[in-house]
């Protein structure tokens, strides 16, 4: 550890971009739990040196830095930006946390020690004003009482002088504090802050957690059992809230909504501590319901930035039941490779991919990703539209100086443009992979330069080219479990409240192509989903079925009246030639059986309704050259299934209406349907017998014109 030479520590180094290695922090569940109780102990009487260093370098990059003419306190040189080292995810949050709390008393706390005449002090140099400010805050919260810890490891140098310093003038400190509390007319510092910081952590402190089930490894009945067990009562709303109560969240169906005031008792339940509830913010469950509903089984999803490991192993949980893979790029060292597969491995994810160059970086026609349908890209935003500043830059590894945008409630123009600039040039490179069908964009921004701006500009760009369908806005659909009704508006957007965090979600998918071919069977199955074929499909049997040849299986976006046209077409077409052979044979036994045509018709005529099908039923039997003729429309009909094309209404050849007719019993005329009716049922002694040629120009059959089906 540092000695007097100790002043090597970067505290004047800006941590705009620092991020901490995490192959160096503990993250197991077990040990983290019990350093967290010893920590909230220690918590009350201060903290280990480690950690006031830490929050001294996150403080020194993100304090707000005053013009010359009221600079009165300086902070030192913050030219480069280090690297900081925790010892865990917990220590990790109080660094930010106590940063945080300086950042929002700057003033305050400045004026004290200006007023104390603690500073300016030249036995301390600008380098540890950060570290002086940051002390004071921890003192003034301890009511100037002194630290009642032992470190774990060697004291620091610059922590040891710092404290103290602040100790042998906390008489003067004191009463400078109280003054400026009189002066404001402040019962505590709290009431100091500036008015929109107060409703920002009124609403934070308010917000319920959001908790997504890790259906790996229970199912969600599993979880409301073990809830009830715990005392926890279900509810219906939020509103409903009443201490131990829980909710199902109104988008996502494997999510759960708890009290804020909960957290710490959650936290410590064995369904967090083995990974089976996971924690986070609510925008990031519906990014990836969204994205699950784009894709169909087997498809493969690209994850744009690694973000979150709980995003990514919520959408591993999602796609459980598929063949689909995740693609996470941007895991650039061995170490966080490493350490990834060790949390999605307790987590029990197994289909996660991780690529090591960044989502810009990869080409459309990466091999790799060919059959990638869906990319899921959250990109680095302003993030002011969320609840907590600080779980949100743990979570997401974004960078501390959210939380010097969050305290001024705005972002810098300079800032927000580039971060637009980034935004708009992702997505443009999510656009040209071909085969990709959806791209689902969310932000955490409230800013329409990162959100609607974007996705505007970037349609209006045309960038996938000619080639492809464009890309069109769609409505988002979260999952066909969940309580929420259809969305119209092309954009789903949460405003920052006392029940939410802010977010912004767009669903951007190919346009269908009409002229795109499919199966008979996906067209069944998508028309009788909507409950299209109810009365009209009919059922194949099982060896139809086996008979027919194994055709590629294509999506479809085919109208119901194509098998409609068809069905009818190949009836007609049959009708067709059992029509035409009763004619022929009509015309055979007026030239060869004339006199026998008054038995016949004696015969027939009580029965005319039932002669009708009877003779439809045995036309097919008339002769092998009547089979050969039966057989040619089935041919047709195979080759039309296998074309897969809607046929067109054709002309249907009837027999005549009225055919003159002179029995041999006299001249009175008789009516062309008992003829016909006569040849049809005779048509039983033709067999083996050539048909006769068409009709004469005498009996010449009417020409119908079949009307269009009404569909």
């Amino acid at each position: 550890m540092p000695g007097s030479k100790s002043n090597s520590v970067s505290l004047h180094e800006d941590v705009i971009n620092g991020t901490s290695d995490s192959s160096e922090m503990k993250i197991s569940d077990e040990k983290g739990s019990v350093e967290k109780r010893t920590m909230s102990l220690i918590e009350k009487n201060g903290y280990h040196d480690s950690i006031y260093i830490n929050a001294a370098k996150i403080f020194q990059g993100i304090h707000t830095e005053k013009r010359k003419d009221r600079l009165l306190v300086r902070y030192g040189d913050d030219s480069v930006s280090p690297m900081l080292t925790f010892k865990d995810e917990y220590s990790q949050r109080l660094s930010y946390e106590l940063a945080f709390s300086a950042l929002k008393y700057q003033d305050l706390l400045e004026e004290v020690l200006l007023h104390s005449c603690v500073y300016p002090c030249q036995s301390i140099p600008d380098e540890l004003t950060s570290l002086l400010v940051v002390m004071l805050y921890d003192l003034q919260d301890r009511k100037f009482q002194a630290r009642e810890i032992l470190d774990e490891g060697e004291p620091v140098a610059e922590v040891q002088k710092i404290e103290r310093y602040l100790y042998s003038f906390r008489t003067k400190l004191a009463a400078a504090l109280a003054r400026c509390r009189i002066k404001h007319d402040a019962l505590s510092i709290e009431c100091i802050l500036p008015e929109a910081i107060q409703k920002q952590e009124q609403r934070a402190s308010a917000l319920p957690l959001c908790v997504w089930i890790n259906t790996f490894k229970i199912s969600l009945e599993d979880v409301f059992r073990d809830l009830k067990k715990k005392g926890f009562t279900r509810v219906e709303t939020v509103s409903d809230f009443d201490h131990y109560t829980y909710c199902m969240d109104q988008h996502c169906h494997d999510v759960l909504v708890f009290p804020s005031s909960l957290k710490e008792e959650l936290l410590n339940l064995d369904l967090f501590a083995d990974c089976k509830l996971l924690l986070q913010d609510k925008s990031r469950s519906l990014a990836v319901h969204s994205a699950q509903a784009l894709l169909n089984a087997g498809d493969d999803i690209i994850v744009a930035h690694v973000g979150s490991h709980l995003t990514i192993a919520h959408m591993s949980a999602l796609t459980n039941h598929s063949m689909s893979r995740i693609f996470v790029c941007g895991v650039k060292s061995s170490a966080k490779a490493a350490e990834l597969r060790n949390l999605f491995s307790h987590m029990e994810c197994k289909n996660i991919r991780l690529l090591e160059e960044d989502f810009t970086e990869i080409e459309p026609t990466d091999l790799r990703l060919e059959n990638a349908k869906v990319i899921l890209l959250l990109p680095q935003c302003s993030g002011l539209g969320v609840g907590n500043p600080i779980d949100f830059i743990l979570n997401e590894h974004r960078d501390a100086g959210l939380l010097r945008d969050v305290f001024q409630g705005s972002v810098s123009k300079d800032k927000l443009g580039i971060l637009a600039e980034r935004q708009l040039n992702e997505l443009m490179h999510a656009m040209q992979f071909n085969k990709v069908q959806g791209i689902v964009y969310c932000t955490c921004s409230v800013y329409p330069e990162e959100n609607e701006l974007v996705v505007k500009k970037t349609l209006e760009s045309g960038v996938e080219g000619n080639k492809v369908q464009p890309y069109r806005l769609i409505p988002p659909v979260f999952s066909t479990c969940s309580n929420s009704t259809a969305s119209t508006e092309i954009f789903f957007k949460m405003e920052p409240s006392e029940i939410s965090s802010g977010c912004f979600l767009a669903i951007l998918a190919r346009e269908k192509d009409s002229s795109e071919n499919v199966s008979v069977k996906d067209i069944l199955a998508r028309a009788a989903a909507k409950g299209l074929l109810d009365g009209i499909a009919a059922v194949k049997s099982k060896d139809e079925e086996k008979k027919r040849p194994k055709v590629a299986q294509h999506r479809s976006t085919e109208p119901k009246n194509a098998a409609l046209l068809h069905h009818q077409t190949v009836s007609n077409t049959k009708a067709e030639v059992s029509v035409s052979k009763a004619v022929s044979n009509i015309q055979q036994k007026n030239m060869n059986r004339a006199s026998s045509s008054v038995q016949l018709k004696k015969s027939i005529e009580p029965g005319l309704d039932r002669a009708l099908p009877r003779a439809l039923k045995h036309a097919s039997r008339v002769s092998p050259v009547g089979k050969a003729y039966e057989r040619q429309p089935l041919a047709r009909k195979a080759r039309a299934e296998r074309k897969r094309v809607v046929l067109k209404p054709v002309e249907i050849v009837f027999p005549p209406v009225m055919l003159p007719y002179v029995s041999a019993q006299g001249n009175k005329p008789r009516t062309a349907t008992q003829h016909c009716l006569q040849g049809w049922t005779a048509a039983k002694g033709l067999r083996g017998r050539i048909l006769p040629p068409p009709l004469s120009k005498v009996a010449r059959p009417t020409v119908l014109s079949h009307p269009q089906p009404q569909l």
